[in-house]
């Protein structure tokens, strides 16, 4: 496996979140990091936007919408042809991850069970987290770590004790699709219905249902899997903290990677088409990930 990098930061800096659309691309990190690309992630720059210094800890593009998460509830977004704004939220709680559809539908989530809903690309957000009693019977509150909403509007979060939830009605009402005890910390789920989410001590489900059943892979690594995603051609790849797993083959065989840029350093997000796969992590580093 190689890495490229495409740019290198400080031993200090951190990137977690990374995302592509078109030729739109937003990374994001520590100390309000935004940087950007508009030639489809070959080359990017520093955000001039004034964000503060509040660590963003995930990020969404879709079309005309970009929104960036992150620490103590908050929230910025940007329309095409416009600077980052922030939006009120009604939460101080960490949120950890978002997505947006191309229609605007938007999901936020994060510490303790948070889970925000918006209809306008992030402009306007409602709290639509579920009933935790009524799934967690000692009245746990989970930290949710992925966020999904699909071009149809089907809203998907996961998190801690294995949780997957769906909601077809906007986050008015949720159904759980999977509970365990890992964590789950990534997903993707690909147009073919395809797809794979990875957690903690190198746990891995996948459905070739869209979602809506998940069973359990063999990874063979105790890696913590911070990222995921997916080409249709049945490449898989992977990331994790002094770790990174390719699959060829859907998930039936794994291939680790050596490279010490990988195995004494950690990247999280990961994104990208089977043309170009970005990684972003530590040293604010975002690289392309090739497959030797």
């Amino acid at each position: 496996m190689q890495l490229k990098p495409i740019v290198t930061g400080t031993v200090h800096q951190a990137l977690f979140s990374i995302a592509l659309d078109g030729n739109t691309g937003v990374a994001v990190g520590a100390g309000g990091q935004i940087m950007e690309s508009a030639d489809a992630g070959k080359t990017w720059k520093q955000s001039a936007a004034s964000v503060g210094e509040l660590s963003f800890l995930g990020v969404a593009v879709n079309k005309d919408h970009a929104i960036a998460v992150g620490q103590q509830g908050q929230v910025f977004v940007r329309a095409q042809g416009k600077t980052w704004s922030k939006a009120e939220t009604g939460t101080d709680n960490r949120l950890l991850s978002v997505s947006v559809n191309s229609s605007g539908v938007a999901v936020a989530v994060g510490a303790f069970g948070t889970v925000l809903t918006s209809t306008d690309g992030g402009l306007n957000w409602q709290k639509s987290s579920p009933e935790w009693i009524n799934i967690m019977p000692q009245g746990e509150e989970p930290h949710l770590y992925v966020a999904s909403a699909d071009e149809k509007g089907v809203l998907t979060i996961a998190g801690e004790f294995g949780l997957i939830l769906r909601s077809a009605d906007g986050g008015a009402t949720w159904k759980t699709l999977n509970k365990g005890d890992a964590s789950v910390f990534a997903m993707h789920v690909r147009a073919d219905g395809v797809g794979y989410a990875v957690g903690q001590a190198g746990s891995m489900l996948r459905t070739t249902d869209g979602g809506a059943t998940w069973k359990p892979l063999t990874t063979s690594t105790p890696a913590i899997l911070l990222g995921v995603t997916s080409s249709a051609d049945g490449k898989v790849y992977i990331t994790g903290m002094h770790d990174m797993l390719i699959s060829t083959d859907d998930g039936s065989t794994w291939n680790h990677a050596t490279n010490p840029e990988i195995t004494t350093a950690w990247y999280q997000g990961i994104t990208g088409s089977d043309a170009q796969i970005l990684a972003v992590g530590n040293r604010g580093q975002i690289v392309r990930v090739k497959i030797n």
